[in-house]
């Protein structure tokens, strides 16, 4: 059987690089190649990562879409984890956010091959949501406060209305070990733990919740769809959201990483969001409910403490 050819965009960052990992080692052998956009890829990531092509392509402008038609051919699945994702960033630049954020190139490009039967995983986020209200299900209204979330319910609109073979994934924070090659975005977990071995107070707020989720937990719902599509090869149009089992406030986060950590939870301070001027609306509350997730795919994400714990696992011992 002809191996699928799997294509990450935004394979250079900190999902696509755990996703490449894993794809590698799958049971099932893909073709894989991936998109970075500025800086290429280094040597120590393009060896950990072989045999998987790299593409330097402008998601703006769709420039460098037509080298991987010529070298790589059509993928059967694409998995785009790329997006400016920094709030404070896309609010400084709404038009360059919304520009990047929908993948409009991405889809034209894909609706360019005589074949429509790609599957296009995208990536979402738990900031489609107002924030006004806990665990919200995926039928609830989005009504984001930001332009990061802006233009992440124009990019799930622009799929739904133009693409007919799609999972859009609305992920909480994203957690875990490294990567194959560090990214230039702090990682939350390692941050905590960094400033608090150092014996800094920190502040926290109290007020503000999520549903972290780790790493391999992303991996493994994306690996499941893949499998799930192949197996089937029907058109999908699925919403999820991807969120750990715990509704934690920012402060039950870094207190959790202390406990685990044992480092000094006098260190940590406990504040309330309006107290800090971030430059950008941040929603207090979007714990999602994953109900759907586990009913559709089977999935049960790992307890935050329990992906504390893998994430600190010793450099040697790969999950």
């Amino acid at each position: 059987m002809e191996k699928k050819r799997v294509l990450v965009v935004g394979g250079s960052g900190y999902l696509g690089q755990h996703l490449l990992e894993d794809l590698l080692r799958a049971e099932e052998p893909f073709d894989l190649a991936f998109t970075y956009h500025r800086t290429a890829p280094a040597d120590e990531m393009m060896k950990a990562l072989s045999p998987a092509l790299a593409f330097r392509v402008d998601l703006v402008t769709g420039q460098g879409f037509d080298s991987i038609s010529d070298s790589f051919g059509q993928p059967n699945v694409v998995i785009n984890c790329a997006a400016l994702s920094i709030p404070r960033e896309c609010e400084k630049n709404p038009a360059y956010a919304m520009s990047v954020n929908v993948p409009s190139s991405l889809v034209g490009w894909l609706l360019s091959f005589a074949d429509k039967n790609t599957f296009l995983i995208h990536l979402s986020t738990d900031q489609v949501y107002e924030g006004v209200m806990s665990f919200y299900k995926e039928s609830d209204e989005t009504d984001p406060v930001n332009m990061y979330g802006k233009t992440k319910v124009a990019s799930e609109q622009f799929i739904r209305a133009n693409f007919p073979n799609f999972a859009i994934l609305r992920s909480s924070i994203i957690y875990g070990p490294e990567s194959v090659t560090p990214v230039s975005k702090s990682l939350p977990l390692q941050w905590i733990d960094s400033t608090l071995s150092r014996g800094h107070e920190v502040e926290f707020f109290y007020n503000e919740f999520r549903c972290p989720i780790y790493v391999k937990d992303v991996v493994n719902i994306i690996l499941i769809l893949i499998k799930k599509w192949v197996t089937d090869e029907k058109p999908l149009q699925l919403i999820l959201n991807i969120g750990g089992p715990e509704r934690v406030s920012r402060l039950q986060m870094a207190e959790k990483v202390a406990d685990v950590r044992s480092h000094d939870r006098s260190l940590i301070k406990s504040v309330s969001s309006s107290s800090v001027d971030r430059g950008v609306n941040s929603p207090a509350d979007i714990s999602m409910d994953i109900s759907r997730l586990t009913l559709e795919l089977g999935v049960i994400p790992v307890s935050f403490e329990e992906g504390i714990r893998l994430t600190f696992r010793p450099t040697d011992v790969r999950v």
